[in-house]
């Protein structure tokens, strides 16, 4: 999804079948959807099932998670990677936002069953709301910075009864490793790509998205690479899925 033009900078889908979503003259859509953005943004997509892996463009444009999350029509699991919440009530009353798509969806969506969240701050969790808190596993940056075995066995012993939606905002990782437009974690790309491997271990995964693009006027080849190893992954689970 083209909203600010960094992918015309990378090149890591090229040869791929890729199917471009251009938004860029889209207006009221930047960190908060107004109503008509959301609209316009429901429509351009109507055609594209939650299956498959969706590049979402920056951060700010997080949000359009949910409306992928909408098309799924069976009992399902969010399983986010991201430095922050994303559990906020939003500052301009009920629009959609970057900031409080998670509470939306975990409001909205009698079908997500739970919602698997590795990478904020402990402190920033427990601001949230704990009605909210009841539906989510979480995995905080502390544990992730100090106890690496304890994050291995966080996602490997998730349940595979039921399959999962994988979000991804490339501010969990380390500066490092990622270029964003918000502050960053500590997670190495390295680990990152460990974890989604226990993820795909075994279950069944109904789509997958990745945010977190630098500005367009930042050097992006940082998240060029995470990009290419997130396509990959999932392109190697597809494969041997659909043998």
């Amino acid at each position: 999804m083209n909203f600010t033009g960094t992918y015309k900078e990378q090149k890591f889908y090229e040869g791929e079948n890729v199917s471009w979503v251009d938004v860029q003259e889209l207006s009221g859509c930047n960190c908060y959807c107004d109503d008509e953005a959301k609209e316009t943004l429901e429509n351009l997509i109507r055609e594209f099932p939650a299956e498959g892996i969706h590049f979402l463009d920056s951060g700010n444009y997080h949000y359009v998670s949910l409306l992928w999350l909408k098309k799924i029509q069976e009992p399902f699991c969010l399983v986010l990677f991201d430095n922050h919440t994303d559990m906020q009530p939003p500052a301009f009353g009920g629009l959609l936002s970057c900031g409080g798509w998670v509470a939306e969806a975990i409001e909205e969506l009698p079908l997500l069953r739970e919602v698997i969240l590795a990478g904020p701050d402990q402190d920033a969790f427990d601001q949230t709301d704990p009605m909210l808190r009841k539906k989510v596993r979480f995995l905080s940056r502390e544990k992730i910075k100090t106890a690496k075995k304890e994050g291995t066995d966080f996602f490997r012993n998730l349940p595979k009864d039921i399959p999962v939606y994988i979000s991804v905002d490339k501010d969990v990782l380390c500066p490092e490793d990622a270029s964003t437009s918000w502050s960053q974690g500590d997670m190495r790309i390295d680990e990152l790509e460990g974890y989604l491997r226990e993820i795909f271990d075994g279950r069944r995964v109904l789509g997958m998205d990745v945010c977190g693009e630098c500005d367009s006027l930042d050097d992006c080849s940082k998240n060029e690479t995470g990009n290419r190893m997130l396509k990959n992954i999932w392109k190697e689970w597809r494969d041997s899925h659909e043998k």
